[in-house]
């Protein structure tokens, strides 16, 4: 009976498409019954599919009054069709929805499916735990704020495709999802091998090597909308599984690889929010970015530097948090904010300490300007007249200021007061929530050394090409290379990374060497990487956007999960599906795997 109603009525419409200029029309609508109300006799249902809601009027005098009956015993998440005229809603509008001027008075009505109650309403301001929403996930979607998230999403990918494919001639190619593990940062998701005994797929942290590959292969311009994995530990933007927008081309330059970015944000912002990017959108160096704000992806829509005092204190200062750093071989830096005032002793002594705490920071010392010029604070003894008025004037601060002081090695100082300026930023309504910052980072180290490991790594990963100037500094002074890397930041998030590849078999040997792999690690790895450089390789860079976060700015929204469709929890399991899950002896035994799960106390 069901199916021979969508066989006799097709749909006319979506609930959220109608309009004025429908009254008088005949339409076909399906969806789920958001809400029913009895009015005297008359029955209002509320009906839902993805694109809003539409009224549907049921009438017990209309028709033969069929219609009336099957609505009376309606409850909400019924799956139905109805078929009716649209009418004027006249005086009775609901300006809080677009179809609110008009109504469908139901003929004909079915019942597709019904429903159990569902655990919490299908409405977007619900106080439902997020445990519940995801384990009920495909509920949790009905929902109008995450249906339209995922209809965006769409349209950017859309967008997206259009822009490089017909607009700049990109390719579309696809990359494999069972690769071989290699040394690229993050760990590998494996994947036992059935037919190769002991051996193990990898599933790609990012196509970085294959799409090199169809660059040397003669592709020249390769784009992906694809999918990546990496086993880390997660936060509110990052899952074990993403997706990021791959790009890829032959004989380019950093300026044209971000003359094309520019574009492409320009189109998407332009579309979706409907705001103009101001292209080129400017740069910042690495080096100034960490002098500047402590961090290499600065959110850049509010002020607040920062200033390195090291040079003026040291020798000077005989505060004894100062004096401890210098002797340390530390720095100290400082976030000067001119009106300090709504900042209480509080805040200075237990709410920003705590902020800086988990980067490292022992304390954050302070002082506050009072209007005559007076010091107060822990730090004011430590400082004589002259210095106090050196500083003041290199801070460019005066009376009413407050300033709050960081001693520590460089990397610990940089990472508390970046993170100190975002509070402060945002507890004195510096960040305007409507403005979006761009910014380029260029110029960044190519290599830094851990010290724990006893070795360098590289900063963003093996295969970016050094600096022209700078290669013959790989073997005497690595610290010093550049890299023609560059990332681009949104609003303090990092929105992608790209750099110009190395392409020369001789270069890439030289840094795998200075990364500490030895020739039979170099070749067990990279073997069939190392002789593709050899077949006359063309210089070629690229990028790589994440398509989660990108959406996550777009919508306005709090975490990655409200961007897509089934994601993980923070310790990268699924509530709807239940996994990862446990498999049988017999699934393992074919795949001869035997696993080892640590006892609790390991």
């Amino acid at each position: 009976m069901t199916t021979g109603f969508i066989q006799q009525h097709k749909r006319s419409r979506h609930c959220g498409a109608f309009r004025d200029e429908h009254v008088g029309q005949q339409a076909t609508v399906y969806g789920w019954v958001q809400s029913y109300r009895d009015h005297g006799g008359v029955i209002f249902v509320d009906l839902r599919d993805r694109t809003g809601i539409v009224q549907l009027r049921f009438e017990p005098s209309h028709g033969n009054g069929t219609a009336h009956a099957i609505a009376d015993k309606l409850r909400t998440e019924w799956v139905i069709g109805a078929r009716g005229e649209v009418i004027s809603r006249g005086t009775n509008i609901n300006p809080k929805i677009p179809t609110g001027a008009v109504e469908i008075l139901v003929d004909e009505v079915t019942v597709l499916n019904e429903a159990k109650t569902p655990p919490f309403e299908i409405k977007d301001e619900i106080d439902t735990n997020e445990t519940t929403r995801l384990t009920y996930r495909y509920l949790d979607l009905r929902r109008p704020k995450l249906s339209a998230n995922l209809a965006l999403r769409s349209r950017v990918n859309q967008l997206t495709r259009r822009y490089f494919c017909e607009d700049h001639d990109f390719l579309e190619l696809e990359t494999p999802i069972l690769a071989k593990s290699t040394p690229e940062g993050a760990r590998d998701y494996l994947v036992p091998s059935r037919v190769h005994p002991g051996e193990f797929y990898a599933l790609p942290q990012s196509p970085q090597q294959f799409k090199q590959l169809f660059m040397m292969s003669g592709m020249d311009r390769y784009m992906q909308i694809c999918r990546c994995f990496r086993d880390e530990d997660l936060r509110a933007d990052r899952q074990p599984e993403f997706t990021q927008l791959d790009l890829e081309l032959s004989f380019v330059d950093v300026d044209e690889i971000r003359t094309l970015l520019d574009g492409y944000v320009s189109l998407i912002w332009k579309a979706v929010k409907g705001t103009t990017v101001p292209t080129p959108i400017p740069s910042i160096t690495y080096q100034e970015a960490m002098d500047k704000y402590g961090i290499d992806r600065p959110d850049l829509r509010f002020g607040l530097p920062l200033s390195d005092l090291t040079e003026k204190l040291a020798g000077r200062a005989t505060f004894r948090v100062f004096t401890d750093a210098f002797e340390r071989g530390g720095i100290v830096k400082a976030l000067a904010i001119p009106d300090g005032s709504s900042l209480t002793r509080k805040d200075l002594d237990k709410t920003l300490p705590a902020e800086a705490a988990p980067f490292g920071a022992r304390g954050v010392a302070w002082a506050r300007i009072a209007e005559d010029g007076a010091w107060s604070g822990p730090v004011a003894k430590g400082l004589d007249d002259a210095l106090k008025t050196e500083l003041l004037a290199h801070m460019e601060v005066g009376p009413g200021a407050l300033i709050l002081f960081v001693a520590d090695k460089a990397s610990v100082v940089n990472a508390s007061l970046a993170r100190l300026r975002q509070v402060v930023g945002d507890r004195l309504g510096l960040i305007d929530p409507e403005m979006d910052a761009f910014c380029w980072v260029v110029d960044f180290p190519m290599f830094e050394y851990d010290e724990g490991a006893g070795r360098w790594f590289a900063m963003h990963h093996p295969f970016t090409s050094p600096m022209d100037s700078d290669v013959g500094m790989l073997d005497s002074d690595p610290g010093k290379v550049r890299a023609k890397a560059y990332d681009l930041v949104l609003n303090g998030i990092e929105l992608g990374g790209g750099s110009i590849r190395i392409h020369r078999s001789d270069v890439q040997d030289r840094v795998f060497a200075l990364l500490g792999l030895d020739e039979a690690e170099r070749r067990d790895k990279f073997g069939f990487f190392i002789d593709a450089l050899s077949f006359g390789t063309p210089p070629h860079g690229g990028i790589a956007l994440g398509m989660d976060r990108l959406m996550m700015l777009l919508c306005g929204a709090d975490s990655l999960r409200d961007v897509i469709a089934f994601p993980k929890t923070q310790r990268a399991s699924d509530l709807m599906t239940e996994s990862p899950s446990e498999v049988s002896p017999a699934q393992l035994e074919e795949l001869h795997v035997r696993t080892v799960v640590p006892t609790p106390d390991a």
